[in-house]
């Protein structure tokens, strides 16, 4: 979020960070339900861009809430220049994003995905809106170990499945970065709203063109009468609200921090799936995950503030000393220790009792195409996800 913006919402950043998680899996809840249950299709994105692109034009026209815009010289070298790209950028990740997984196994899939903070970090040190250091690289380096470790198992591999999946971590770190710049002090200042407002018709479009050649010639519009619209325009509003809440987060810390949110998320969704449905969690996959955390804890506190923290109630025992003062970010340890918890809890009740390939790995592969996948019809059948026609 600009500096102007930040300094009127006075918001803190976890706000935005927990806002986004929110949203996220709810967005991904309601999707669920709609091709799952009620059968319907999953052209979904260009009905959420649509659906924002309505929104932030009624809101620019009868409140003053994207006033912003105004400061803004929009001309059309600009809007061609940095606008058009982020939407044909966000349509370019989702087609890659759902073909990947006709080539690679789900495995294979999360381990190219764990590069995807590497490559957001390089993309916006050549963008000059990220000023990486050696200790931030090798903090990433550890939560990528963690996720690679976290997903290891039965690798094939494929030529056009890497590229794909390559190809779509590029297309999201690039948009992403795009976005950063948009609303960075360093960039244009533009309000994340107002970001939202120029680049959402074009990500509408985008959909919408891609979507005739795969999505439209399989639907019946008898599955949105069973739907019914008051349905699909929540839906729709959710999917604003994550939007919203994905630009504010971008602009309030970066774009970097949301790649590692999604992997909190992740976490979290693993967490929520052993808890709810009895999902099994590998003891690899417990280790990797409390790793990948220690990683995010190292990068957003560096190492003197995380280890002050996680060693301050032994510190008293030991030396028999007065405390010390407490750390100013303990909060960051304190959910890091509670997740760390969570998941030894999850393994000791059911992880070590199965083998084979980890159905905690096909629950992030679900939510993946879930949250992302819209070129084909994607179900849920004998409990395993496909990718076809219906």
């Amino acid at each position: 979020m600009s500096a102007s913006t930040s300094s009127r919402t006075g918001l803190h950043p976890i706000f935005y960070i927990a806002s986004w998680i929110f949203f996220s899996n709810l967005t991904i809840l309601f999707n669920k339900w709609l091709i799952d249950d009620a059968g319907f299709p999953v052209i979904l994105t260009w009905w959420h861009m649509t659906f924002t692109t309505l929104a932030t034009q009624v809101l620019a026209r009868t409140t003053s809430i994207l006033d912003g815009r105004h400061k803004i010289k929009m001309t059309p070298r600009l809007y061609l220049r940095a606008v058009i790209p982020i939407g044909v950028l966000y349509s370019g990740s989702m087609v890659t994003s759902t073909l990947v997984y006709l080539y690679l196994s789900v495995p294979f899939i999360q381990m190219l995905k764990a590069a995807a903070p590497v490559v957001t970090l390089l993309v916006g040190w050549l963008w000059d809106v990220e000023h990486p250091t050696w200790s931030k690289f090798f903090y990433i380096m550890i939560i990528v170990l963690g996720v690679v470790m976290a997903s290891a198992g039965e690798i094939h591999f494929s030529w056009p499945g890497f590229v794909y999946q390559v190809a779509g971590i590029l297309f999201e770190s690039v948009r992403i970065i795009m976005i950063q710049s948009l609303v960075s002090s360093e960039g244009l200042n533009m309000d994340p709203l107002v970001s939202l407002y120029y680049y959402a018709p074009v990500g509408a479009v985008t959909n919408f063109v891609l979507s005739l050649a795969s999505g439209w010639s399989s639907f019946e519009w008898t599955h949105a009468v069973e739907v019914g619209f008051w349905m699909l325009l929540l839906n729709a509003v959710v999917a604003f609200l994550l939007n919203v809440f994905s630009v504010c987060l971008i602009g309030k810390t970066s774009g970097l921090i949301l790649v590692l949110t999604g992997i909190l998320k992740n976490i979290l969704l693993v967490i929520t799936a052993v808890a709810i449905w009895g999902t099994p969690i590998a003891s690899l996959q417990l280790i990797g995950y409390t790793l990948a955390l220690f990683g995010l804890l190292l990068y957003r506190s560096g190492w003197n503030e995380t280890k002050s923290t996680l060693t301050y109630p032994f510190q008293y025992i030991y030396k028999n000393t007065r405390l010390p003062p407490f750390p100013r970010k303990p909060w960051l340890a304190v959910a890091a220790f509670v997740i760390s918890l969570l998941l030894f809890v999850a393994w000791t009740r059911e992880g070590h009792k199965h083998s084979g390939q980890s159905s905690a790995t096909d629950t992030i592969e679900g939510v993946d195409r879930l949250s992302s996948g819209w070129l084909t019809w994607i179900h849920v059948k004998d409990g395993k996800w496909w990718v076809g026609s219906k």
